[in-house]
């Protein structure tokens, strides 16, 4: 009996040093907001962002909670004249490859908005031949491939600047050709515009 006694308090103490050591978990030593720091070069506990990354609000209370529901975007200084890049023909594949790729299964191919994620029941996104879109600047379709837009997500993670401006450049191409008028077009493609037209 005595050495079942011992036992039970020799197991009791050993519970009790399990129990300091999860207190000694749950209280670690870690650096509070704002705090200094030996670790790090600039002396700061805090660590800041990469450049190129954007803050979300995102989940189930990001909208009730921030005000913010969706992304948020960072500021990004905007090309002021338009595309960054010259608009070249390999440009322009370049464009429509990641296009095809990232944007047609919801816009479709020609940008009509009918893409086959819209052919499933999701929504339609704007036609890029609506006026709005027309309208848009080169630097603002480039932030909403960037930032997402409405229900679409953002690219930035997934779609390098130089892409971005590149899907930019091939959207613009599918405007024009919805919407040129005939006379800018070369004469071979009039005639082929014209003996389409004939019964």
């Amino acid at each position: 009996m005595k050495r079942m006694l011992v036992l039970l308090l020799g197991m009791a103490g050993l519970l009790t040093g399990c129990e300091r050591a999860m207190h000694d978990m749950y209280d670690q030593p870690k650096y509070k907001p704002g705090a200094p720091s030996p670790l790090f070069g600039n002396g700061s506990a805090a660590r800041h962002p990469p450049d190129g990354t954007l803050p979300a609000a995102d989940g189930e209370f990001a909208g009730t909670s921030s005000g913010r529901m969706g992304r948020v975007s960072a500021p990004a200084p905007l090309p002021a004249d338009g595309h960054p890049y010259p608009i070249t023909m390999a440009l322009l594949q370049r464009g429509r490859e990641r296009y095809d790729i990232y944007c047609a299964a919801c816009h479709g191919l020609t940008g009509a908005g009918n893409g086959m994620v819209v052919q499933r029941g999701f929504p339609a996104p704007l036609s890029y031949l609506d006026a709005r879109l027309v309208q848009a600047s080169d630097a603002d379709l480039e932030r909403s491939i960037r930032d997402g837009y409405g229900v679409m997500y953002p690219f930035a993670d997934r779609v390098d600047a130089h892409d971005r401006w590149a899907i930019v450049a091939y959207i613009r191409a599918l405007q024009l050709s919805q919407r040129a008028p005939a006379e800018q077009l070369q004469a071979q493609d009039r005639q082929a515009l014209d003996a389409r037209k004939t019964p």
